[in-house]
């Protein structure tokens, strides 16, 4: 493997390194432990959240069924990175072959691209839901509200291809170490030959591109939404209105805060590497653990049918 780092040859692995300045035995271990345990909890809350959803007919609604799919990004998104981070915290070296690395890599973007959809649709729904509400059953019904989570899966893993494609045009001859806990975009086109300069910029703008566009069109819909709301006489359906939007606002503050985080402060001078790399963690796993805290805190339905479905098997008290 120290060949390849230097004799020019072509990479057939790259080798993870995780945290630099982190390499000693008990703090991998101590970091091991913090991610496993956040990654359980991202399994559990995603799971707890989808069988609460499913089990409940009167939750089978298109709102909810935008809820099922976010669900589903978080628990596939962080399967995609975690396992490699823990594998990376519990090895002294860690390599990956080519293949496996850029297979990661793509579907990072993928899934990224594809919960920026998702929270678009859903607030879309909310638009529709609060300002057109005699079209709302005829405008998403179930039926379409899946046709469009589909749209939003298929357009989230077609929209990476260009910029991953670009970077694949590019040969790898060394060095091979990925600072990194896993195999993200600019810290493997980072390790390419030559100038990867303009194809830095092309990622870049797709990435932006995607996330400004779609930051601005929710935003655009929660203006709207917000007159709307503002013209409500009755007091009951404002609130009702507000408590509907307030959970998926919070949901969208927690994705698009920490996305510009971990892009504001990759560039902000004098940012140590492990400062940067525990950022880029913290917009993979953190998100995904929120999710389904603030659904079942913030949402009645889903509160009341977690409630319910604990009663039957005698965990609340309250059930005969």
């Amino acid at each position: 493997m120290a060949d390849t780092n230097y004799t020019g040859s072509i990479v057939s692995e790259f080798i993870i390194v995780g945290f630099p300045g982190m390499q000693d035995r008990e703090s991998k271990a101590i970091l091991f432990a913090v991610f496993l345990t956040v990654y359980l909890l991202i399994l559990l809350g995603n799971f707890l959240l989808i069988c609460i959803l499913a089990a409940d007919r009167h939750l089978h609604t298109p709102m909810y069924l935008t809820i099922c799919s976010l669900a589903i990004i978080d628990i596939t998104f962080c399967t995609t990175t975690v396992p490699t981070m823990l594998a990376v915290l519990s090895s002294t070296t860690y390599t990956v072959s080519f293949s496996a690395c850029f297979t990661q890599t793509y579907f990072i973007l993928a899934l990224v691209s594809t919960e920026s959809y998702n929270l678009l649709l859903m607030a879309y729904d909310r638009y529709v839901a609060i300002c057109h509400p005699l079209h709302y059953p005829a405008r998403m019904t179930v039926r379409r509200t899946f046709q469009l989570i589909v749209v939003c899966w298929l357009g989230g893993f077609l929209s990476p291809t260009l910029p991953f494609s670009l970077a694949l045009t590019k040969q790898f001859c060394g060095p091979n170490r990925v600072l990194q806990c896993f195999c993200d975009y600019s810290g493997v086109l980072r390790l390419a030959c030559g100038n990867v300069l303009s194809i830095s910029y092309v990622g870049l703008f797709c990435g932006l591109s995607i996330l400004l566009i779609t930051l601005f069109l929710i935003l655009l819909s929660y203006v709207k939404i917000l007159l709307s709301v503002l013209l409500i006489s009755r007091s009951g359906g404002r609130a009702k209105a507000v408590s509907t939007c307030s959970s998926h606002l919070l949901v969208i503050s927690v994705f698009f805060l920490t996305s510009a985080g971990v892009y504001i402060s990759n560039r902000i001078p004098g940012t140590s590497v492990d400062m940067r790399i525990m950022g880029t963690v913290i917009m993979n796993v953190f998100p995904a653990l929120m999710n389904p805290i603030i659904y079942c805190l913030r949402t009645k339905e889903i509160r009341g049918s977690l409630v319910k479905n604990l009663k039957k098997i005698k965990i609340f008290p309250g059930s005969k």
